[in-house]
């Protein structure tokens, strides 16, 4: 057996010894862990020199302002609420029951149209108790003047039967003269027997019955006016018994009235137009004008405003009342619609003072009113020169001006300008500024919303150069 062939060669071949001495795939390898290294921490490496070298700056973003914040810069501003200066919470006069409510929230009434109805049977049938006493006491002043027609015609029968007396009485006056003549006459023939004395004795005798009738139609006269003195006496007091009628007649109507006023108090009525903002009692629930701690009564049974009394009731500062005055215009902008503007007038000034806030409260009149405004509603004011221009007078809304912090704008070489952010480069942008105010200004031109401007830019920073925010 040949045991050469079975050695092991301990030789390398130079191929295979070339093929382990060579340095590129190492190297490679090295290059592509720096290159990922670099992919991880390359970001946070640069970040951390810019922590260093770059400045660090504070941005704004530029946004279109509101009506309201554009008005402000025009003039002094205050907030407030919309009030009604007609407002009244409802109650009945007397204390009852509801049994009957008309209105819920929102409810729009009229004048003198019932909101509620308390229980009302008792005041109900006391005023029909009235009633009958007034028809009671109709019928007494009837017949009382009945009474004093019948003595009036007693009166005026008297008076005819005195005047037939009277009559009477003159008729045999006239015949007692005459009989008492012709008495003389025929006693006086008798004497000296020229006569019969047949006739003198007949004449007497006429005279006497003349003397007797003229004593009766006397004594009938005086009948006569004893009879008109009673009659007169009758018709004064059937005068009188009208006087108490009528008295009595009145004394039940005003009975009866006071029946019908309390029965009316039951009805709870609005006392003027207007709308209910709120319903403070249910059915069942009892209410009543004079309620004390511990009462279960309900002291109105719902509450309402008028409308077209709704006014701004505004707390302006002190330190800036002397920029109010009477009678000047005013915007007022709700908080609910910021975008509409309501043009208003400053219609009273308080007198006084709220020690407390440091405020006057001042009342501002609106122009117009609409179904938007709702009582208790916020709203931004801002009180205007009474000289200054009205914002609408052109026919539409002016351009409204950008308001940015008034040290985001800054002169760099004599131009107004500031420093707009393109993500972490700034470039120096003109402007064009007009009133400043509150430490605001309202940039009129150069500037557009949703931009990024830097505030306070450092006197070193220049145009073009990177920045870092402000963390």
């Amino acid at each position: 057996m040949d045991l050469q062939s079975l050695k092991i060669e301990r030789t390398v071949r130079p191929a295979v010894r070339a093929r382990a001495s060579n340095p590129w795939p190492l190297r490679l390898l090295l290059l592509g862990g720096l290159a990922v290294l670099a992919w991880l921490f390359g970001p946070a490496l640069l970040g951390f020199a810019d922590r260093w070298r770059l400045p660090t700056v504070r941005s704004y973003l530029v946004t279109a302002p509101t009506p309201a914040a554009a008005a402000a810069v025009r003039g002094t501003a205050a907030n407030g609420y919309v009030v009604a200066a007609r407002r009244a919470a409802l109650s009945s006069d007397v204390p009852g029951r509801i049994v009957e409510l008309a209105v819920r929230e929102g409810s729009v009434v009229k004048k003198g149209d019932v909101v509620a109805r308390l229980f009302a049977d008792e005041f109900r049938a006391a005023l029909q108790r009235a009633d009958a006493d007034l028809l009671t006491q109709s019928r007494n002043v009837d017949r009382a003047r009945a009474a004093h027609k019948a003595s009036a015609a007693e009166l005026e029968q008297a008076l005819a039967n005195q005047q037939n007396q009277e009559a009477q009485d003159a008729a045999n006056q006239a015949l007692l003269t005459f009989a008492e003549l012709e008495l003389r006459r025929l006693a006086e023939l008798a004497r000296t027997e020229v006569g019969s004395q047949r006739d003198a004795d007949r004449a007497r005798s006429e005279a006497e019955a003349a003397s007797a009738r003229r004593r009766a139609s006397q004594a009938g006269m005086a009948t006569a006016a004893r009879a008109v003195d009673s009659a007169r006496q009758r018709l004064a007091v059937a005068a009188q018994d009208i006087e108490v009628a009528e008295a009595q007649r009145q004394a039940a109507a005003a009975t009866r009235e006071q029946a019908q006023a309390t029965l009316d108090k039951t009805d709870v009525r609005a006392p003027f137009d207007g709308i209910v903002v709120l319903k403070d009692a249910e059915v069942g629930e009892v209410v009543s004008p004079n309620v004390q701690g511990g009462s279960n009564a309900r002291g109105a049974v719902c509450t309402m405003v008028d409308f077209d009394s709704l006014e701004v009731q505004a707390n302006v500062p002190e330190t800036t009342l002397s920029s109010v005055r009477l009678g000047a215009p005013a915007d007022v902008f709700l908080d609910a619609y910021p975008d509409e503007r309501y043009e208003g007038t400053v219609d009273r000034i308080w007198p006084t003072a709220d020690r407390q806030k440091a405020t006057v409260e001042v009342r501002v009149k609106f122009a117009r009113r609409d179904a938007k405004l709702r009582p208790e509603m916020g709203v931004r004011i801002v009180f205007r020169a009474a000289d200054a221009p009205d914002p609408a007078a052109a026919g539409g809304p002016a351009p409204t001006a950008l308001l940015v912090p008034e040290d985001a704008v800054v002169t760099v070489d004599g131009v107004l300008g500031a420093f707009v952010l393109e993500r972490d480069t700034v470039r120096f942008t003109p402007v064009t500024a007009g009133e400043r105010k509150s430490g605001r200004i309202a940039v009129e031109a150069g500037l557009a919303a949703n931009q990024r401007i830097v505030l306070a830019p450092p006197s070193s920073l220049k145009n073009g150069d990177r920045v870092r925010l402000q963390d």
